[in-house]
């Protein structure tokens, strides 16, 4: 990705608790040009794959997710957090920095073999990835690809997903 894209990435230290440094995307969601040349490198990049679905995952994965999947002519598949879905799911569990938490799918949202792509904003320490993975596991869905606008290196989130296919649009 270009400088013009990394620069409209807002560094906010401190937040949201001090030692935070927050990697703010409004500025870059706010610019027409620049948040349709994210979704068109994601589209060329993954729409020969036979992507049925793309899965966001709450919040700001929704963001990026939907968008993809209207490019690309696909189904798109919502992972939430608890409580936030109104029929059955399935559920995965994943390690926070002081205790759990869970994502869900609506257990009819993939069917098996399906092919899906799993979208967010960043990839921190990987954990809500992991689990998003195996929620689309636990449908027998065929996860195809994996990737988040940025990959937060130093936090090691991509051994969270080496069985998968990982790919981040910028790098810090």
């Amino acid at each position: 990705m270009s400088d013009e894209i990394l620069a409209l990435i807002r560094d906010v230290p401190d937040f949201p608790k001090p030692g935070i440094l927050f990697r703010d995307i409004t500025p870059l969601l706010e610019n027409s040009a620049a948040f349709t040349r994210v979704i068109d490198t994601w589209a060329k990049r993954y729409a020969k794959r036979g992507i049925a679905k793309i899965a966001g995952i709450e919040s700001r994965g929704f963001i990026f997710a939907s968008a993809l999947a209207l490019r690309l002519g696909t189904g798109l598949v919502l992972m939430r957090k608890p409580g936030k879905l109104p029929c059955p799911t399935f559920s995965a569990k994943y390690a926070l920095e002081y205790g759990e938490d869970s994502l869900h799918m609506h257990r009819d949202a993939l069917k098996a073999g399906e092919s899906v792509m799993i979208v967010d904003d960043v990839l921190a320490t990987g954990g809500t990835l992991r689990a998003a993975v195996q929620l689309a596991r636990q449908a027998g869905a065929n996860v195809q690809a994996v990737s988040t606008l940025i990959e937060l290196a130093g936090l090691k989130g991509r051994a969270q997903l080496s069985d998968v296919d990982y790919f981040a649009l910028l790098t810090y």
